[in-house]
């Protein structure tokens, strides 16, 4: 199994980070502690780290740059067109002169003149689906995006996407027990596009399963660990991004990277449904 996956021309390891959690809705209490775990996160191999403007209402694209500028051969990824008014709210946004200044904003927490991935957060159903992409890619045109990655989309409006605009990523909810984007994520292996789960581990949620206990007791893995290797293995466009606020699980997260599933507890894993 290789861990080495392009981006397009970018290079990354298979196993990102989310940062998410960094900040949360608003600001960590603690901005050392979340500045350390993005730091640990790259010193222990990791070269992708996805984030969002929606995060911490710009703190966490401010905190990355704090913690990790000048990036290197890191790759932050951001999305762009989702927003939140509070901590239960999301809602998409995704007029073209807005998708442009979100970019621009972007940019400027970042510290960068072009954003490695730009995604679109969500796809607003209230904004021709064309005007959003055609934003995307005049951005890419202006040297402001190197490439453009799309979330939560099904095939349909994949395939449509790529008659306009050239997408090197996608990035659906998908783990061991929520598959309903499998029929994507089978486009996306075919095709060579990146696939990268959010909530990878289901948060948590299948953790006291008979199964993952059997599999952890044979493999002394944690339940986590299992999740993320199961999908390391589900295809080699897979690139996990689990996020945390804390260096143990951090290196925990990491370590599935190492983990080597026999094929009986693949097949296992396969049938597993939580």
């Amino acid at each position: 199994m290789t861990m080495r996956l392009k981006i397009g021309e970018l290079d990354i390891h298979r196993l990102g980070f989310g940062a998410m959690r960094l900040t949360g809705y608003r600001p960590v209490a603690d901005r050392g502690d979340a500045i350390r775990v993005a730091r640990r996160a790259v010193e222990l191999g990791v070269d992708f780290i996805d984030t969002a403007d929606a995060y911490g209402i710009g703190a966490n694209e401010e905190l990355l740059a704090e913690a990790l500028h000048p990036y290197g051969d890191v790759v932050i990824a951001t999305k762009i067109g989702h927003t939140r008014p509070s901590p239960r709210e999301w809602i998409p946004l995704g007029r073209p002169e807005y998708l442009r200044q979100a970019a621009e904003l972007s940019l400027r927490r970042l510290r960068v003149e072009r954003i490695d991935l730009l995604q679109l957060h969500r796809v607003d159903p209230a904004v021709p689906f064309a005007d959003q992409l055609g934003a995307l890619a005049q951005l890419v045109d202006e040297g402001k995006a190197r490439y453009v990655g799309l979330s939560e989309v099904t095939v349909d409006q994949l395939t449509e996407a790529r008659r306009s605009v050239d997408v090197v990523s996608v990035q659906n909810r998908y783990n061991l027990t929520d598959r309903e984007h499998q029929p994507v994520l089978d486009y996306c292996t075919a095709e060579g596009i990146a696939f990268i789960p959010w909530v990878p581990i289901a948060l948590g949620a299948h953790a006291g399963s008979r199964v993952l206990a059997e599999i952890a007791a044979e493999s002394g893995a944690t339940a986590a660990q299992l999740s993320l290797a199961w999908l390391l293995h589900r295809s080699p466009v897979v690139v996990p991004i689990p996020g945390t606020s804390s260096e143990v699980h951090l290196a925990e997260n990491v370590a599935a990277a190492d983990l080597h599933l026999t094929a009986d507890q693949l097949s296992r894993l396969d049938a597993f449904s939580g």
